[in-house]
């Protein structure tokens, strides 16, 4: 793919705010090792493939896939402001699964593919993981980066507001360290 054999990291960027923890980390592993960092949505239309009625239409195929590349420049925004990411981008708006996507994208022996572990519990019961599929199918090293701890505490406070539950407004139990502008005697 372009004459850029070996020197690339993949990662797959979806809509959800737990997708920019993998997106940060492919970011740093490009910077480290000098590579091009390939930042992949994949997407398929609502309530089908090619061959569902009423979606072919090159239109709303092409809504669809504006849809994507727009959800793709937000995510490169959220996570790396307007300083960038520091390693050239090269998005690529694929129609598929992610999961086939992210390993056809990544093809090569020395490709690094970048993919986010998700959610836990009930969540994958209902839609597959596309990590478990890149591990199992990708002909490259795969880094399986873990949520956010933050994500973790922000989802418990979610699930708290949803079901109407009480949030814990307890003082942190350990204060920032002096000096560091998040204390209270500086």
């Amino acid at each position: 793919m372009d004459g850029i054999a070996g020197r690339r990291v993949v990662v797959g960027v979806s809509h959800s705010q737990s997708n920019l923890t993998p997106l940060r980390r492919a970011a740093a592993e490009a910077r480290g090792g000098g590579r091009e960092l390939w930042a992949v949505p994949a997407w398929e239309p609502p309530g089908g493939g090619p061959g569902h009625r009423g979606l072919s239409c090159p239109p709303r195929l092409a809504e669809f896939r504006r849809s994507a590349g727009e959800r793709l420049f937000d995510a490169l925004d959220t996570a790396f402001g307007s300083a960038g990411p520091g390693v050239p981008v090269r998005p690529l708006t694929v129609r598929a699964s992610a999961g086939r996507v992210l390993v056809e994208v990544a093809a090569q022996d020395d490709d690094l593919l970048v993919v986010g572990t998700g959610p836990r519990l009930w969540h994958r019961a209902l839609w597959p993981s596309v990590s478990h599929y890149c591990l199992a199918h990708a002909s490259c090293a795969v880094l399986a980066v873990p949520p956010s701890p933050l994500e973790k505490e922000l989802g418990a406070v979610r699930r708290r507001i949803t079901w109407r539950l009480p949030l814990d407004a307890r003082e942190p139990a350990d204060p920032a360290p002096p000096g560091t502008g998040w204390d209270s005697t500086s």
